[in-house]
């Protein structure tokens, strides 16, 4: 069955709260955040041995295709599908699995992000290998994050019955998801036990996936189907610029998995971290006994003097005196300058910068 897995990383652009570093043409996938390597080249290169070259498929948008070829020659040209325009998650996902359906329909296919930090590499491709073997029998899987605070950031999924365990694995029925809880929910959904974080990958057959998309969004599932009729024809392209706008912007969570069928969920701790702000890098970066993380390509050391809780993102010598919690990122064109727990304010800034006029810093 290995020769019919997949991975697919879905690579569109995002990261607003990861600005000013993270920007239209750069989102934070194609930067070296937590070590010299992109998140995306990471997010490639833990995939191997599971997954050869050949079997990566990555979508994208025509604004980011050619910086991730680039980044990963080894992949394939024509494993890169590419977006005529930003149409959300499920859009995405619905093209990408129908060009892998018509390769091969027996596909099973891990939907992977491009942006998130793993640690432990090994668990992680072992829980995937598990994972397409659960989905072998069909159904959904999705990997959830084991919860270390009552977040109120992410989505979560509620495990109900054990269904069976696997290569040392436990899968439970997934009984519903829930969207950003407010603290109080989301405490209770932590002490219940009962919870996992929503990490956004799923494994599954490529025909479940489809099928799902024909009960779900049958006006989606048609344009899809009229896609992948031209799939691997010189008509492909056309095909898909005349029809793409005739699909709604969706999220593949709200289109399809909150009312899939035989929904599995496999709780896991593989040391996940989405790396959705500032203050999420003090998880995955080394710090110094004080607590300080510093990262950039400076010639010289930066100068933390009687500094603790800090974060300086630089490549150029920086000095910080006398201060704690603080988030400093600098860089060619912008400073930003905050306390670690405003971090997720960042975002409100790149909507101010949009609504008067800043777009050349967007």
């Amino acid at each position: 069955m290995t020769e019919h897995f997949y991975a697919l990383i879905l690579a569109g652009g995002g990261g607003t709260r990861l600005w000013p570093m993270s920007r239209k043409q750069t989102p934070k996938q194609f930067l070296p955040l937590v070590d010299d390597e992109s998140l995306f080249q990471t997010s490639v290169r833990r995939l191997s041995p599971l997954f050869t070259p050949e079997r990566i498929y990555v979508v994208t948008g025509k604004n980011y295709v050619d910086e991730l070829r680039s980044q990963t020659p080894e992949i394939p040209a024509e494993n890169f599908i590419v977006e005529p325009s930003a149409r959300d998650s499920a859009p995405a996902a619905g093209l990408a699995l129908s060009v892998i359906q018509k390769r091969d329909p027996d596909a099973i296919v891990a939907m992977l992000t491009s942006d998130h930090h793993i640690a432990r590499k090994d668990l992680f491709r072992d829980v995937l290998a598990a994972a397409s073997q659960v989905a072998n029998d069909g159904y959904i899987v999705t990997l959830g994050i084991s919860p270390s605070s009552p977040a109120t950031g992410f989505g979560y999924i509620e495990q109900g019955a054990l269904l069976g365990e696997f290569m040392g694995f436990s899968y439970h029925d997934a009984v519903r998801f829930t969207e950003k809880p407010d603290l109080v929910r989301a405490t209770q959904f932590v002490a219940s036990g009962k919870y996992s974080w929503n990490s956004g990958m799923f494994i599954w057959k490529a025909s479940t996936a489809m099928h799902e998309f024909e009960r779900q969004q049958p006006s989606m599932f048609a344009v899809l189907r009229d896609i992948q009729s031209c799939v691997d024809t010189p008509q492909f392209e056309s095909k898909l610029d005349a029809v793409w706008t005739d699909l709604s912007k969706i999220s593949i969570d709200f289109a399809i998995m909150e009312g899939a069928e035989k929904m599995a969920v496999i709780p896991v701790d593989i040391g996940w971290s989405d790396v959705g702000a500032w203050d999420a890098l003090f998880e995955v970066v080394q710090q110094d006994r004080f607590g300080n993380c510093t990262r950039g390509a400076s010639p010289r050391e930066h100068v933390i003097l009687d500094t603790r809780n800090t974060l300086v993102f630089s490549d150029r010598l920086t000095v910080t005196i006398g201060v704690q919690d603080i988030v400093l990122i600098d860089t060619e064109d912008a400073i930003l300058i905050c306390h670690r727990d405003r971090a997720q304010d960042v975002k409100a800034v790149v909507q101010y910068l949009q609504e008067n006029g800043y777009d050349e810093y967007l």
